[in-house]
């Protein structure tokens, strides 16, 4: 499959990444189990009427997609492909309470409505009046990635020539709540969190949208080319390295040609071991860490291709994100590679662009 071109990249995160100088002011967040995004002035992007009736992730989508247009040129795209691990939570909390509160009578469909996970997909394109392609992935920590590659195809099919891809997830009270009694979050007395040297379970949740706009051609505002992609449901603690290996040959490259590997740490003792296994691949590398940055949640890969682009672009690598000592003068090949609690495992090649 031929490799296509990253054009535009933005973010909402718990990190104030979209203003400028974003490399310069990353900030550790390992102190509060549960972390928000840095929410925009939504009333410079959607007017009042429609900011009461949106979401969390319709509003922080809205904006990412919006900043990530501008910024490559484009009015309106060829597709629209939106991955979320959780939807609309929040409309989906609203709704089932209000079954329950009203006893399973005399419900508005509204909440029902708006609750579907292809709701933030739906919104851009009606804000957008954009009648093209129009897909969203829900496949837990990998629905960006079958989002990219779904974009990649529809480039390499000519289908499209710019494709708006997203990714999204919002944090909502309850589900929070369940997180904390099922251990999927650290409990309190476990923090401050040791992302690296962990031995205790549970992550720190956080949220936030990431919007590309994936192109055919490059621009002279090329953050990167995105070569590959790899998916794995399974993947066993001692197939780690052949799965890396494996993806590196399919693209004629070994572990020596990766400038710097993303490894999604999140300080759950029992599922980084996968990241370990993969460090000893990579001792000549920059090895960079970013859940101490965002938090975990279902899209969180969408913040480390963002930052990846950033890296790319200005030849920079943050120390803050640095595992190892190794510093690349050129920064040519990254390779990201992710998880959630084990589960769903995504290699991403990205080149510069």
């Amino acid at each position: 499959m031929s490799a296509v071109y990253i054009n535009s990249a933005s973010c909402i995160s718990v990190q104030d990444t979209l203003n400028d100088n974003i490399l310069q002011n990353l900030t550790v967040k390992n102190s509060s189990n549960i972390i928000k995004a840095i929410e925009p002035n939504y009333k410079e992007f959607i007017p009042p009427a429609m900011i009461r009736r949106m979401s969390k992730t319709v509003k922080m989508s809205s904006v990412a997609s919006h900043h990530a247009l501008k910024e490559a040129g484009i009015e309106k795209p060829d597709a629209i492909i939106v991955g979320t691990g959780m939807g609309c939570s929040q409309d989906s909390e609203k709704f089932l309470k209000n079954v329950i509160d009203n006893h399973e009578e005399f419900l508005t469909p509204t909440f029902f409505i708006q609750s579907t996970h292809n709701t933030v997909a739906g919104q851009i394109a009606l804000g957008l009046q954009c009648h093209a392609y129009n897909f969203t992935y829900v496949n837990t920590s990998s629905s960006l990635e079958f989002s990219l590659l779904d974009a990649q195809l529809q480039i390499n099919d000519g289908e499209a020539e710019n494709v708006l891809v997203g990714s999204t997830d919002e944090q909502t009270d309850r589900t929070m709540e369940l997180y904390c009694l099922n251990n999927t979050i650290k409990k309190e007395t476990d923090l401050p969190a040791d992302y690296l040297h962990t031995t205790t379970n549970g992550v720190i949740w956080g949220e936030g949208a990431s919007f590309f706009v994936i192109g055919k051609d490059k621009t002279e505002n090329s953050y990167a080319k995105l070569k590959n992609i790899q998916i794995s449901n399974k993947v066993e603690l001692n197939e780690v390295k052949d799965f890396i290996q494996n993806f590196l040959v399919q693209n004629n490259l070994s572990t020596h040609d990766i400038d710097a590997v993303i490894l999604g740490f999140s300080g759950d003792a029992q599922s980084d071991m996968y990241y370990t296994k993969a460090m000893e691949l990579f001792p000549d590398s920059a090895q960079l860490y970013y859940k101490h940055l965002s938090g975990e949640f279902n899209t969180a890969s969408g913040f480390s291709t963002f930052m990846a682009c950033h890296i790319l672009k200005e030849q920079q690598i943050p120390e803050v994100m640095m595992i190892n000592s190794e510093k690349k003068e050129n920064i040519k090949n990254i390779l990201l590679y992710n998880h959630l609690g084990g589960d769903d495992h995504s290699l991403v090649l990205l080149e510069k662009a």
